[in-house]
């Protein structure tokens, strides 16, 4: 049997999805950033990127070394990992609030490690709650109005 969500956390349901939102568009950009990252430092380009004085493209290496300059190589890593782990808070927030199945959070999670996948699933995950939430919210206004 398919749990539902509770009663109690039905007001829940629209700040849970915000936050779930921003933190998979936060994911999904910062991924994309990091896949550029792996290519250009990775394949015989052998680049970082570096922000400040000089230029934004530098040897494998040699990035943030410059007086004035920050390797934002190293920053895009260390930004997406942080920022994955706050995107699976998320994702168990939602997912425990609409008490979906385990793999429904797995599908999720996966999200935020494929590139381009945290758009598809924020899109899907959004509209699914969402539409439980209208139909839930229908369905207690219609059984305020049948008490009455």
């Amino acid at each position: 049997m398919a749990l539902t969500v509770r009663t109690r956390d039905i007001p829940k349901i629209p700040g849970a999805v915000r936050l779930y939102r921003i933190s998979a568009y936060i994911t999904g950009v910062l991924l994309l950033a990091l896949v550029i990252e792996v290519i250009i430092k990775y394949t015989p380009l052998q680049l970082e990127m570096q922000l400040g004085n000089g230029p934004f493209f530098v040897p494998n290496g040699t990035a943030g070394e410059a007086p004035g300059t920050f390797n934002l190589s190293i920053a895009i890593l260390i930004a997406h990992g942080w920022l994955y782990v706050v995107y699976l808070f998320m994702d168990f927030r939602l997912w425990s609030i609409m008490r979906w199945k385990p793999s429904r959070f797995l599908l999720i999670a996966l999200g935020g490690i494929i590139p381009f996948m945290s758009f598809v699933v924020e899109h899907r995950m959004q509209k699914a709650a969402m539409t439980t939430y209208h139909e839930l919210t229908a369905q207690q206004a219609r059984e305020k109005e049948s008490a009455r």
